[in-house]
């Protein structure tokens, strides 16, 4: 079945009303198969924990879930556990992860809007050394099968430096609905606004924030670039993040206190404050001291401490934490416990895993 108009524009205006999105951990047992039990208790964690959906098949699932034939058993169970788990009348943005080449990533896109994903995230990461001709077609023939999120992914974890001429391209792609915005760089972040505002899509193409590295700072600023000789305002609505994977219920909370600071055009010290304690933390959840080496395996550990994983294992043994990064993780969660919620996790703990 084509994808419709209809659809676009559900998907569009449910991620216009700004959600906290986690990016799904992949709960392997000691043999590093998939853990049904504890997968299906993560989803209900994020669900209970007030997500606005769940993003799954990401980076933070493991891109290589496709190697070892697990892309569609993971996007499957969590697409029944969050039917399953939620009342109906309580609607999800469901992102599904998409990558590869052009045939694979169709391919995985068409998968995707069968089980009833709402939006593929599109890494381009298979794509490097492609010209911008050529990426922008590989966009064109993914939206032509799912309503389009963009990810700008680090080049750090697989990602390449993409222009603002490229993101006001990709933003004049009828079924794109939204971008991730990850580049964790400053100035890559202003190049996504400047070409969403030249492709006068910034009505259109939702904003999310993945720069874990500044996600209070994200939400709370008003980005401004001039066009036509007028200035031009954007703002991040809300975040699709692996951060966010982690401490979810905090996380929920400080989307809406941040989306209240906008709206208002009020931000506190303290707002500003929060930013930094909050990239402190993700400086030792995602191993900034070592390049990213074990961001999945730090977060995986709160996950650990927190009874919701049995242990910190990813499908590559040779990803786990880095040296010195488990006292980087004590710290912080020394210091910014009450950013934690380490209470909400012990009192559902046992519904979840049921």
């Amino acid at each position: 079945m084509s994808l419709t108009a209809s659809q676009v524009e559900h998907t569009r205006a449910l991620l216009r009303r700004g959600l906290a999105i986690p990016a799904h951990p992949l709960a392997l047992n000691a043999q590093r198969q998939l853990d049904v039990r504890r997968q299906r208790a993560l989803s209900r964690y994020y669900l209970d924990a007030g997500a606005g959906g769940l993003a799954v098949g990401v980076h933070t699932t493991q891109f290589a879930i496709r190697e070892v034939g697990l892309y569609e058993e993971v996007l499957r169970l969590a697409m029944e556990t969050a039917r399953a788990w939620v009342e109906p009348s309580r609607e999800l943005a469901m992102v599904a992860g998409v990558c590869g080449r052009t045939e694979q990533a169709v391919a995985e896109a068409t998968l995707a809007r069968g089980l009833g994903y709402n939006a593929g995230l599109l890494s381009l990461a298979a794509m490097k050394g492609q010209s911008e001709d050529a990426l922008i077609a590989h966009c064109e023939a993914v939206a032509q099968e799912i309503p389009l999120i963009g990810f700008y992914l680090q080049p750090a974890v697989g990602g390449m430096n993409l222009s603002a001429a490229f993101w006001a391209r990709f933003a004049a792609i009828p079924n794109v609905v939204a971008i991730k915005v990850a580049p964790f760089h400053r100035y890559r972040t202003l190049d996504v606004v400047r070409g969403v505002v030249e492709a006068r899509a910034e009505e259109r193409v939702t904003l999310y924030t993945g720069n874990d590295d500044h996600i209070v700072l994200d939400l709370v600023t008003p980005f401004t670039v001039p066009r036509d000789g007028q200035p031009v305002t954007v703002r991040f609505r809300g975040g699709l993040l692996g951060h966010w994977s982690v401490w979810t219920s905090g996380a929920v909370r400080m989307l809406e206190l941040c989306k209240s600071a906008a709206k208002g055009s009020v931000v506190t010290a303290e707002m500003l404050a929060l930013d930094s304690r909050v990239t402190d933390c993700n400086s030792a959840f995602f191993d900034v001291a070592n390049d990213f080496h074990g961001c999945i395996a730090g977060c995986h550990e709160i996950l650990r401490r927190q009874g919701l994983l049995e242990g910190i294992w990813c499908l590559d043994p040779n990803e786990g934490l880095s040296p010195g990064q488990k006292e980087e993780i004590d710290r912080v969660c020394a210091e910014h416990g009450d950013l934690a919620d380490d209470a909400f996790v012990k009192a559902g703990l046992s519904r979840w895993l049921a």
